[in-house]
């Protein structure tokens, strides 16, 4: 009788553990997948960055020389 009960504790107990390590597994998991994405979703993300820069940069440069040529005219 005792030794049963000492066996069910013990199979509870590996059964806890089994699914807190499953658990601690699939956490780990997500946290490289949000890693990987964020990495990814950066380089991604520059792209678009340094394309917004150019254009910003182009448009000032139109931008003064409109600027320039309203100076010339009056």
């Amino acid at each position: 009788m005792q030794d049963q009960k000492i066996e069910k504790i013990a199979a509870v107990a590996v059964n806890i553990t089994k699914a807190l390590v499953i658990i601690y597994l699939g956490f780990v998991e997500v946290l490289k997948i949000g890693k990987l994405l964020i990495e990814n979703l950066d380089t991604e993300f520059d792209i678009y960055r340094k394309w917004a820069s150019q254009n910003y940069s182009i448009l000032k440069k139109r931008l003064e020389e409109g600027k320039v040529a309203s100076v010339i005219e009056n």
